[in-house]
């Protein structure tokens, strides 16, 4: 036991307390005693020197740290200013451009150019992303060359550019917008093809008062109306223009609101068994019912859904909604069980992996069968799909849905992927059988399509099947399933009991 007035207890206690204040280098001296309460004393010693230690490392990993933050900080303002890819300015960085021209006191106004290639998104479904990001650097290089050594380039993402140019006239503009619309025209050459991209330029003149965003909203105005011109079109903004924009709008706002409400309808064309004529399922295709403009066809609203990110949201409530009628039909003993109702998804879809919970939450909820629900995925989106969309398929497929390439024909010499993609069917593009019935190739071409299909452990629907005449060809050739406009067109859900009920629907001959 200690005693009560020996003068080390305070002496210890001090010590603790300027340790626990921060005081590190504090220590407690040690008597000549050697005992108990000396051992304590040696002890918090010996830890006071290990937190003195710690502190000085943690000290110097503190500053180690903050160096590489300060390092880290330059680089990434640095890059925040620049286009990795192509090394071109980014959007920041041409906004300041184009407002530090703005600013030059004496100086005319600058011009802008918007570009944005013609045919970007086929050539990157098509042949690749690494063959995307060549034609990009090599649009970015040559519109370099295209332009003076006083505009700046700037890459705004995906496949659109702009260009600033300070203190210039519209006409001289327009002399180097056509320059870089040649210098595009010229084909680029890739590693296993060549290939051509155009390009659309919108030019939009500066004037005192105009803020840089009304500059570039004003040249992406005119951009668009140079591709509704076509490919390789230079148009300037002019403020009627404007409309164009505003109805756009305006029709973008009537889509979000169709999208969450009551303004879009299913359609239902029959897939149809050759031999017997039975309807075996239906593909649910999607139609927008404008409350002024009637019924819109999706190739029209489906790209605007694209762009204003709305396709994925438009896909789910197709998918509810065909999946939730065809459980009506099934509890209405319309169908069996055998009956199936395809749906169509997007290539966005499979980059989500809530869409597969989306699919097991409409099964869940509605009890049809997995197997009575097809998914349709274009060939590009399929076979171009990266490591995610493969395992988003694996994912659908592990739900038992089934999953058919959509288009298929549509641009691909080799088919050797189908036996590797978790796939049921094939559904062979209108184009293959166009000729059938009419020109004597046509025949043995679908004959071999189909073989190579089957060789793969698959089965083919054949869409766009206009005339009879293509019908009995396709039925002495073995096929088995086939869709179009012989047969029926897309109908309303309530035409559709009509249709398995026999009664031939409205068909048309193109």
């Amino acid at each position: 036991m200690f005693a009560d007035d020996d003068p080390r207890l305070s002496q210890l206690l001090e010590g603790i307390v300027r340790l626990a204040s921060g005081d590190l280098q504090s220590r407690i001296e040690v008597s000549p005693a050697r005992d108990e309460l000396d051992a304590i004393i040696m002890g918090t010693n010996l830890l006071a020197e290990d937190l003195q230690i710690i502190y000085e490392e943690l000290e110097q990993r503190v500053e180690d740290r903050t160096q590489r933050l300060h390092e880290a900080h330059r680089e990434m303002q640095q890059m925040a200013m620049q286009d990795p890819l192509t090394g071109l300015a980014n959007r920041s960085a041409l906004l300041a451009a184009l407002k530090s021209a703005q600013d030059q006191t004496g100086a005319a106004q600058p011009v802008i150019l918007l570009l944005d290639l013609d045919a970007f998104k086929s050539i990157n479904d098509s042949l690749g992303h690494a063959a995307g990001d060549q034609v990009l650097t090599t649009v970015a290089r040559r519109i370099r060359g295209a332009v003076r050594r006083t505009d700046v380039v700037a890459r705004l993402g995906g496949d659109e550019f702009a260009i600033v140019m300070p203190a210039t006239g519209t006409d001289q503009a327009v002399v180097v917008g056509q320059r870089i619309l040649a210098a595009l025209k010229e084909p680029i050459e890739l590693p296993d093809r060549t290939i051509r991209c155009g390009a659309s330029i919108g030019l939009s003149a500066g004037e005192p008062g105009r803020s840089p965003e009304d500059l570039l909203m004003e040249a992406d105005v005119a951009m668009y109306a140079s591709k509704a011109e076509g490919q390789n079109r230079l148009h300037v903004f002019e403020p009627g223009l404007l409309l164009v924009r505003r109805l756009r709008s305006q029709l973008l706002d009537d889509l979000r609101t169709a999208v969450k409400g009551e303004g879009l309808v299913l359609h239902y064309q029959p897939v149809v068994e050759l031999d017997t004529g039975r309807i075996e399922g239906v593909e649910a295709l999607v139609r927008w019912q404008h409350p002024t403009r009637g019924l819109i066809m999706p190739d029209e609203f489906i790209p605007l859904a694209e762009d204003a990110g709305l396709i994925s949201e438009l896909g789910l409530w197709v998918l509810t909604t065909a999946v939730n009628q065809l459980r009506r039909w099934v509890d209405d003993a319309l169908v069996d069980s055998s009956f199936s109702v395809r749906i169509n998804i997007s290539a966005t879809d499979l980059q989500s992996l809530q869409f597969i919970e989306d699919v097991r939450g409409v099964l869940k909820e509605t009890g049809v069968r997995p197997e009575q629900v097809v998914l349709e995925l274009t060939e590009v989106a399929i076979v171009r799909g990266n490591e995610l969309d493969r395992y988003s398929l694996g994912g659908l497929r592990g739900l038992g849905v089934g999953i058919e390439i959509d288009d298929f024909g549509t641009g691909y010499s080799s088919i050797s992927y189908l036996r590797r993609l978790p796939v049921d069917r094939v559904k062979v593009d209108r184009s293959l059988i166009e000729g059938l019935g009419t020109d004597p190739s046509q025949p043995p071409l679908v004959a071999a399509v189909l073989q190579l299909v089957r060789a793969c452990g698959l089965e083919a629907v054949w869409e766009g099947v206009e005339t009879a005449e293509q019908a009995e060809h396709l039925r002495n050739l073995g096929c088995l399933s086939a869709q179009g406009y012989y047969f029926s067109k897309p109908v309303p859900p309530e035409q559709v009991p009509g249709l398995l009920a026999g009664t031939p629907a409205q068909t048309h001959s193109a």
